[in-house]
């Protein structure tokens, strides 16, 4: 396509987003959602760790919108769900941790997810990857619930090589084509399965009938099975000898296969010319296990606390958005996003009237991330878990935490940061050679060596010292460094000057905390009793020639189950 070709295409494009409906299907943009699972807000390389080259989604997050105070939850299942519907979990009884294989429940199907809006609107909608929204009816599995296809997995994890899915003492295999096991993909690396699978549907896919959504939902980097908690391949792994322990080089070995499926996808887009009328959205689905959480290795440095905690580590996400549709792209962007806000900000990227989404929890956040306007999302609700005995919420600059997961035994600061080896310093030729910046530089949209080392500096979170004085800490305008202990009382932050919830001010700010914990009061007074379940012993996969299944649909001997 030659520069004026590509200007006009553009200038249509952008002239159907502002419209209140494209009249055409084939003007409406494909939609690509690659989610990585368990990704710490420190593994990109561009939020300012050496550690691990992401030189793929580096490039994409430099040509793009870096969002910067992105929320998502902080464990699987209550952010996919959040995803899928745009409504809180706390409003669909899918707020306490995940759901498990041998449970009869599922995302209730009274929700509309996200590809049924879009189907309405003329897209065809794929899978390919991690479901975790239910699976032991067929009704709650993808295909019934607005998918065309699905090549992927029902659960929340399975070996990465031989497929099954440890839910201790069950086991069995967790790899499907819609509703059939995929026994022939034994062996395979399950990373490269799914970018083969996204590759192809994207090359064949028929641009001139619809546009595409691809939610691309990977493994990676999600620990394995216990036998092999961090599966990769040999030659990826090697790669990192830079690396001294052991778990982080072959979680980087994880990751580097992650980065290098981001880089096929983006560059297959580009050579079916498609990439010049697409929105690719990278996104964590929660904060990263670290130090051994979950048998894992992430890194949400300097942010507090891990996944399935409500500190920042957990909830606050690595993410970005790409698109020629931007008005203002090359940027990291300051305003306030939560994981809920894609369902209504994507609708209206497809052409559709946000507006008339009813019970709906998010925003549509497009003009505000687009033209770098304001938000118009001044609080996130982060959980409300009744079980666990633990809340929290950011309003404004504030941030209230109420109650710990894990009995606090993971509310502290875990690495590496990935910034004290200066024998590796970022390399930025890398990311200008990746396959996605030479893709990017086809359509015009290509990179400079400033402007990666200017977004990846405003990208980069920095937090005061717990060694401050009071004077230091006075002049800063915090307070002392200070224990919070949200097991007895509940804890107050700054958030935006203490991103990284080292100086509780409850008691300097007692009517901010009050005013904190009303608003969660609200909240909590909307929400429904968590849906969890007992197991369901019929879901045992021996039954069912050792494969997870969708149990619910059969009848089986209750002498068998017992």
């Amino acid at each position: 396509m030659d520069e004026r070709c590509y200007i006009i295409v553009t200038a249509v494009m952008m002239l159907c987003l502002h419209s209140s409906h494209c009249s055409s299907t084939n003007s409406r943009p494909h939609i690509i959602f690659i989610m990585a699972d368990d990704l710490g807000f420190n593994d990109v390389g561009f939020r300012g760790s050496n550690q691990i080259p992401t030189p793929n989604i580096d490039a994409l997050a430099y040509g793009g919108i870096i969002l910067n105070k992105y929320y998502v939850h902080a464990i699987c299942t209550p952010s996919r769900s959040a995803f899928m519907t745009g409504r809180h979990p706390i409003h669909n009884g899918m707020q306490h941790t995940v759901l498990f294989g041998a449970e009869p429940r599922g995302l209730p199907l009274t929700e509309k997810l996200l590809p049924q809006y879009l189907k309405e609107l003329g897209y065809t909608t794929r899978i390919v990857g991690k479901w975790h929204l239910g699976s032991y009816k067929k009704e709650y599995t993808p295909t019934y619930r607005g998918f065309d296809s699905h090549i992927g997995y029902w659960t929340g994890h399975h070996d990465y090589f031989d497929h099954t899915a440890i839910e201790s003492p069950y086991w069995g295999l967790d790899m499907r084509r819609g509703m059939e096991p995929a026994w022939d993909l034994h062996g395979q690396y399950s990373t490269d399965v799914f970018t083969r699978e996204a590759v192809k549907i994207i090359k064949t896919h028929n641009s001139t009938q619809s546009p595409l959504f691809l939610y691309l939902a990977h493994a990676a980097v999600h620990s394995g099975n216990p036998y092999n908690p961090l599966p990769a391949p040999d030659e990826a792994v090697a790669k990192f000898d830079n690396i001294q322990d052991y778990n982080r080089r072959r979680f980087a070995g994880v990751l580097s296969k992650l980065d290098e499926s981001v880089g096929k996808v983006v560059e297959a887009l580009s050579q079916m010319r498609m990439l010049e009328n697409s929105v690719v959205v990278f996104s964590t689905d929660n904060g990263g296990p670290a130090e051994g959480f979950n048998q894992n290795a992430a890194s949400n440095w300097p942010l507090r606390g891990v996944k399935n905690t409500l500190w920042e580590g957990g909830v606050r996400g690595a993410g970005l958005i790409w698109s020629p549709l931007l008005a203002r792209p090359s940027r990291v962007a300051n305003q306030l996003f939560h994981i809920t806000d894609w369902l209504p900000t994507l609708y209206h990227v497809a052409g559709g009237n946000a507006t008339t989404l009813k019970g709906l929890d998010g925003l549509n956040a497009w003009e505000a991330l687009s033209n770098d306007g304001n938000s118009n999302r001044t609080e996130v609700l982060h959980n409300i878990d009744d079980i666990y005995g633990n809340a929290a919420l950011t309003f404004g600059q504030w941030k209230l935490v109420n109650g710990s997961s894990y009995e606090g035994a993971w509310d502290g600061w875990y690495g590496p940061s990935g910034r004290e080896d200066t024998r590796h310093p970022y390399d930025v030729g890398q990311v200008l050679g990746s396959k996605v910046a030479r893709a990017l530089s086809k359509i015009r949209r290509g990179l400079t060596p400033e402007q990666v080392l200017s977004r990846r500096s405003e990208a980069e979170v920095t937090c005061f010292s717990p060694s401050l004085t009071t004077t230091e800490a006075t002049t800063e305008g915090l307070a002392p460094p200070t224990n919070c202990k949200p097991l007895k009382a509940p804890c107050l932050f700054n958030i935006h000057s203490d991103p990284c919830e080292q100086y509780n001010l409850a008691d300097r700010y007692p009517g901010i905390l009050r005013h904190m914990l009303q608003l969660l009061e609200q909240h909590n007074a909307t929400a429904v009793a968590p849906s969890n379940l007992p197991w369901d012993p019929r879901a045992d996969p021996r039954f069912w020639d050792h494969t997870w299944t969708n149990f619910g649909d059969y009848n089986i001997l209750s002498n068998a189950v017992s």
